[in-house]
């Protein structure tokens, strides 16, 4: 439940906040985010094929939902992250390689 719970955006309790880290700033973190994503999109974009219209009309916007949401989570990733960090209240990871060099 608490996996379904953290995909929808809501708050784990204080107990799954080492889970919340680990999945927020180890190696891989952009890959489970757009895998999270998908798992709640694809279903939604199955429903919206269901919906009465012509059947091409009706991939096609579950097409369009499922592509222009991936995009933007793609694209919008780290402040996504930083903004489930900071909803946990756990610290920003340093990474030199974002942001403005050391120098």
């Amino acid at each position: 439940m608490r996996h379904f719970r953290y995909a929808v955006g809501l708050r784990l309790p204080v107990e799954n906040h080492g889970w919340v880290r680990h999945d927020l700033t180890d190696a891989g973190w952009r890959g489970r985010m757009m895998a999270r994503h998908l798992t709640l999109m694809v279903p939604l974009c199955v429903l919206l094929g269901l919906l009465p219209a012509e059947w091409g009309i009706r991939v096609a916007v579950g097409a369009l939902a499922l592509l222009s949401s991936t995009f933007v989570v793609a694209i919008h990733s780290s402040e996504i992250r930083r903004a489930r960090l900071r909803q946990h209240g756990l610290p920003m990871p340093d990474e030199p390689q974002q942001g403005h060099p050391p120098y």
